[in-house]
């Protein structure tokens, strides 16, 4: 299915405006959510209670407030909200151009796609070359939805991306956590160095990552649907020492996989095993799960359970 776009929008670069789709940059598909239903399987219906009655308020007689003291509201009808989301602006109002690097990620917010709308082509193409020439990226305005936000437009490989920062006030600091100032020593970071180089990979590939805990759980699902039992499996217990206090360099030399350390791999050749061994591991995982799933041939074989439904 093809990406719908959010909003038409105006990315503004000096006097040269830039008309450009939005798209969200992520989805929430992934997340597994199950139903709060009534003992015998049935749905349950959410309703609200006024304080004051104690009776069930239907939707249509609910309105907005906005609480500007403790019980103290001020009441908006629905024309006054439309207008507040009315005054947002759809222009994104590039105001400077900052080092890449100089924005710390502990700002960043939601993120967002930005595509060329009609005859935006050519204006966005030279503004992500320029961006990626200089090695900055945009610092911007942008009202959205009664909230005006900070965003940064950086240029990727394939386009603009537009991410929502959070502001100062926003973001809390180490400095506030009084967090104790401990020396190490040049033998302790030598093997701190070498146990870094032996799992050191040229890149990010987010593909390597997968959601074990998320299979876990949908494995566990297509049990109940073949009226299977779900068995808890035992919790993953931290090695413990024993009440004893381990030695830092003992740890760091067994990290190593020895006193003497040993020779890593190069990055590629890491890289390529890894990839095996993650290729190794989902054949595996569909192996069992084909197993798991195959009718014994002395039990009847019971009704097409119902697919579970994914949201």
């Amino acid at each position: 299915m093809a990406a719908r776009s959010i909003a038409s929008l105006t990315l503004s670069f000096g006097l040269v405006n830039i008309p450009v789709k939005l798209y969200s940059a992520t989805e929430s598909a992934s997340t597994i959510r199950f139903n709060m239903l009534a003992k015998d399987g049935s749905r349950l219906k959410q309703q609200y209670v006024s304080e004051k009655t104690g009776k069930v308020v239907e939707r249509g007689d609910m309105v907005k407030g906005y609480e500007f003291e403790k019980d103290h509201f001020v009441l908006f009808t629905p024309q006054e909200l439309k207008a507040l989301d009315e005054a947002a602006s759809h222009v994104i109002e590039i105001v400077a151009f900052v080092p890449l690097q100089t924005v710390d990620p502990i700002y960043y917010d939601k993120a967002y796609l930005l595509a060329p709308d009609k005859r935006g082509g050519k204006p966005y193409a030279l503004l992500m070359e320029a961006m990626r020439k200089s090695d900055r990226c945009a610092l911007a305005r942008w009202s959205w939805k009664t909230k005006q936000y900070v965003v940064q437009v950086r240029a990727v490989e394939d386009g603009l991306v537009l991410q929502q920062l959070l502001y100062a006030e926003e973001v809390r600091s180490l400095k506030d956590l009084d967090i104790e100032r401990v020396d190490v020593s040049d033998a302790e970071l030598k093997l701190a160095l070498q146990l870094i180089e032996q799992i050191t990979q040229d890149e990010f590939d987010p593909t390597q990552f997968k959601d074990e805990e998320k299979a876990r759980v949908l494995a566990a699902i297509d049990e109940k649907i073949a009226g299977k039992e779900v068995v808890a499996s035992a919790p993953h217990e931290a090695p413990t020492s024993g009440g004893q206090v381990i030695d830092l360099m003992d740890a760091l030399r067994a990290s190593l996989g020895g006193k003497g350390g040993g020779a890593s791999k190069p990055p590629a050749a890491k890289k390529a095993a890894g990839k095996t061994a993650a290729a190794s591991a989902d054949a595996a995982k569909e192996q069992r799960k084909g197993a798991r799933r195959a009718p014994k041939a002395e039990e009847p074989v019971a009704a097409p359970a119902k697919a579970r439904a994914r949201k």
